[in-house]
C-alpha cells in the first residue's frame, strides 16, 4: 500500500469515527483537558496545528496567536469549525494531508503544534510529514508534539496492550511509532526537550528548525 492509499484509508477511517469520536475519547479527554492550557497557552505568533481533530485545542490558544489547522477528515473539520466560535485568536481551518500541504507556503510559521496525529499515521507517512514541518516553519521556529508511546513499566504495558487492538481499529494509532527517532533523524529539525507528561507513556517532544 503506498502512501497516498495510506491517507486515502486514514481519512476514510475517520470519517467514520468523527461521528462519535468525542464520545469515545472523552474518559481520556478528562486527562487532557488538564494539560491543554500549558501546552497549547504559551505559543504565540503564526501557528499550524497539524492533524486539528476536532478542534479540541482552539480555545486555548492565545489571542496573540494566528492559527491554521490542518485535518484530513472532512468531517472531523466540521466538528473543528463549530469548536472555534470558542476560541480568542483567528482560526483558519484547512482540508489538507499533513504528509503534503499542497496548500501551505514554506517558512512561515513560528509554531507547529501536534497532538497525538504522528501516532496514527504509518512510520513511513510519518517521515513525509516531519519534511513538510520543516518546510514550512520559519528558520529558528519551533514544534510541539505530543504522542503516546508503550510503557516499560510492565503494568502499564500490559494494560496498554489490553486496549491497543481497539485503539488501532477505531484510531488507527499504535503505541510503537518511531516519531521521535524520526525527528532526530532530520537533516532540517533539531529536538531539544523530551519530557512525560504522565508515567512514561505521554511524550512531549520539543524542538526547532535549524
Amino acid at each position: 500500500m503506498n502512501s497516498n492509499e495510506k491517507n486515502f484509508f486514514l481519512q476514510e477511517k475517520y470519517n467514520i469515527t468523527a461521528t462519535f469520536y468525542d464520545f469515545l475519547d472523552y474518559p481520556w479527554e478528562r486527562i487532557y483537558k488538564k494539560w491543554r492550557p500549558t501546552l497549547i497557552g504559551d505559543l504565540r505568533g503564526k501557528i499550524l496545528e497539524a492533524g486539528v481533530g476536532t478542534g479540541r485545542n482552539l480555545e486555548f490558544y492565545h489571542e496573540d496567536s494566528e492559527v491554521t489547522g490542518i485535518e484530513l477528515s472532512k468531517k472531523m473539520l466540521g466538528k473543528a469549525e463549530k469548536r472555534k466560535t470558542k476560541a480568542r485568536c483567528n482560526i483558519n481551518l484547512v482540508h489538507e494531508d499533513a504528509t503534503e500541504m499542497k496548500s501551505i507556503d514554506s517558512d512561515q510559521f513560528d509554531w507547529i503544534v501536534s497532538t497525538f496525529m504522528c501516532c496514527v499515521m504509518p512510520d513511513d507517512i510519518q517521515e513525509l510529514a516531519i519534511e513538510q514541518f520543516a518546510r514550512v516553519l520559519k528558520p529558528g521556529g519551533r514544534f510541539r508534539l505530543l504522542e503516546i508511546v508503550y510503557s516499560k513499566n510492565e503494568k502499564i504495558r500490559k494494560r496498554q496492550e489490553l486496549f491497543a487492538p481497539f485503539v488501532e481499529k477505531v484510531y488507527g494509532a499504535r503505541f510503537d511509532r518511531n516519531t521521535l527517532r524520526y525527528l532526530e533523524q532530520s537533516s532540517n529539525l533539531q529536538v531539544t526537550s523530551t519530557t512525560f507528561l504522565k508515567d512514561d507513556t505521554y511524550l512531549l517532544i520539543e524542538g526547532t528548525r535549524v
